[in-house]
């Protein structure tokens, strides 16, 4: 099957940014500092996400920022901590200067040879998403740099995925959501748009549900199954 949209066209491909394109590993120092464990970070993540989910299930919108100091404050009082906010905002700061994956540049690289638009969707707040993906290179790659923040909905309600294959002048249909949370693929395919999953290690799909049409173990692999099916 070519990879074409309902008008015929490539699809617009729209990249989740914080684990997808961008590596978190970066944070494992600090982590170990702060909490005596870098395996602390992933807890953290977490712990960020249910903030975030619940205040979207509550109606109560807590944006990504506010949701990663409220998660570390949580962690250090589960875990007996002193972390002052010189250490939480060293801890959320570093979000803002995080490395790309090794794999990315390249497949960023083929996927524009090939003829695909492609800009980046994250529920960080948009000055953290641009000066992300500044930072580490790769801003020029795309188009657009969406932020789910601006519509105070974030990912996995439909509203982001929408609001950006709107602005990029496209149907939902249109897009393919590339990320490495399958809470975020889920979130892709319920809001009608494509999907494609980066099982980056650690990372799975649910075993429930809608799937993603591709699934690569990284980005250069899932860049490579969307070149093959264009041609």
């Amino acid at each position: 099957m070519n990879e074409t949209s309902a008008s015929g066209a490539r699809p617009v491909l729209l990249f989740d940014v914080n684990e997808t394109l961008l590596d978190l590993r970066a944070l494992d120092p600090l982590f170990e500092r702060w909490f005596g464990s870098a395996a602390v970070r992933a807890n953290w993540f977490a712990q960020m996400l249910q903030i975030s989910f619940v205040g979207a299930l509550t109606g109560d919108y807590v944006d990504f920022t506010t949701a990663q100091h409220a998660a570390l404050r949580m962690l250090a009082l589960r875990m007996g901590v002193t972390l002052g906010n010189d250490g939480a905002d060293e801890i959320v700061g570093t979000m803002s200067r995080l490395p790309v994956h090794p794999d990315v540049p390249a497949a960023l690289d083929s996927l524009a040879a090939a003829g695909f638009r492609m800009a980046t969707l994250t529920n960080s707040l948009e000055a953290v998403a641009e000066a992300q993906l500044v930072s580490a290179g790769i801003r020029d790659r795309f188009e657009r740099a969406f932020s789910a923040d601006v519509v105070g909905r974030l990912k996995p309600a439909p509203e982001p995925y929408r609001m950006a294959a709107d602005a990029m002048g496209v149907a939902p249909g249109d897009t393919v959501l590339i990320a490495a949370h399958a809470w975020d693929v889920a979130g892709a395919l319920a809001a009608g748009c494509r999907a494609a999953f980066v099982a980056r290690p650690g990372a799975v799909m649910f075993p429930i549900g809608r799937q993603p049409e591709i699934t690569g173990r990284d980005i250069a692999d899932v860049a490579q199954q969307l070149v093959a099916r264009s041609d």
